[in-house]
């Protein structure tokens, strides 16, 4: 059986973090041996340390935990690899799922025209390079975002663009979009052009969909809206899935105005969040009960 890795919890590191512990509970309970990782250590730089209490030479593992950037996630799977506790998603399986630039040319007839270009947190691009990314979408609304998340809070001010040929205000949302994410900012900046959706708030109502090797565990909640359960089809989404080179991984997805579902992010399902209302078992027991290449006992 898989080991499980989350993340420890900063003021007791003995245990899981809270928002996790369902999870591991739930896991200990099938038999899994539970490693710990210091999530902030690894954002620091320090991912030897941030592994020190994962449990040695116990095979493959799972993650499921606070969101970590590609980056880091590439140094993670080579400390524990070192460890011989490897990770079973590899970084650039997990990019893939993680970052638009990965996931979108699988998703491009599912999901709103998108353009992107790497971005330093500390940098606004100039009017020009904007323009000219926008006029490849055309006119009309569109949003920002990077490469992982949008500012939806900030929908008014740092997310939707009204107009993206009007390049004076797209470049004042895409500065704000910036400043608002910080030093948080992943990889770089997409634009997107908006699309419609039936709901009464266009930033809710979108369900989550939970995939193991093109096979979907779970339909349910957006963790931003628990208490609304959207039925989605999944028939042409599931082709375009198993076209991923990832194993696990999470849609979301929106019925826009017109009837059709539509994929609104894509991510790697180690560290998309569950809603507070969900039974974790759903997901733990899958995961634990997957077969992997690695694993002599599943063969």
């Amino acid at each position: 059986m898989p080991t499980l890795l989350s993340c420890m919890d900063p003021l007791n590191q003995r245990r899981t973090d809270p928002h996790f512990a369902a999870e591991t509970a739930a896991a200990r309970a099938l038999g899994a041996d539970i490693g710990l990782i210091d999530h902030d250590l690894l954002l620091a730089g320090d991912a030897a340390a941030a592994v020190r209490s994962v449990p040695r030479d116990r095979g493959p593992a799972w993650y499921r935990g606070w969101m970590i950037p590609s980056t880091a996630y590439a140094a993670l799977a080579t400390a524990l690899a070192a460890r011989g506790t490897p990770l079973i998603v590899d970084p650039a399986s997990y990019q893939a799922a993680h970052e638009l630039p990965g996931w979108y040319p699988t998703f491009a007839p599912l999901t709103p025209p998108s353009r992107w270009q790497p971005n330093s947190p500390d940098q606004v691009p100039d009017t020009a390079t904007l323009s000219a990314l926008a006029a490849t979408l055309g006119p009309g609304p569109g949003i920002v975002k990077d490469y992982v998340k949008s500012a939806k809070h900030a929908w008014d001010t740092a997310c939707y663009i009204p107009d993206l040929a009007d390049t004076t205000r797209l470049r004042q949302i895409v500065a704000a979009f910036i400043a608002e994410q910080g030093s948080y900012l992943a990889g770089g900046i997409v634009l997107r052009t908006f699309e419609p959706f039936t709901t009464d708030d266009q930033r809710a109502a979108e369900a989550r969909v939970w995939w193991l090797d093109g096979t979907p565990l779970l339909v349910g909640a957006h963790p931003d809206t628990p208490d609304q359960h959207p039925t989605p089809a999944l028939d042409n989404i599931a082709d375009h899935v198993k076209q991923l080179a990832a194993r696990f991984i999470t849609t979301d997805l929106a019925l826009r105005t017109d009837g059709v579902w539509r994929v609104i992010e894509v991510g790697d399902a180690q560290v998309s969040d569950l809603p507070t209302n969900t039974d974790p078992n759903l997901i733990i027991t899958a995961l634990l009960n997957a077969p992997h290449p690695n694993d002599p006992n599943q063969y």
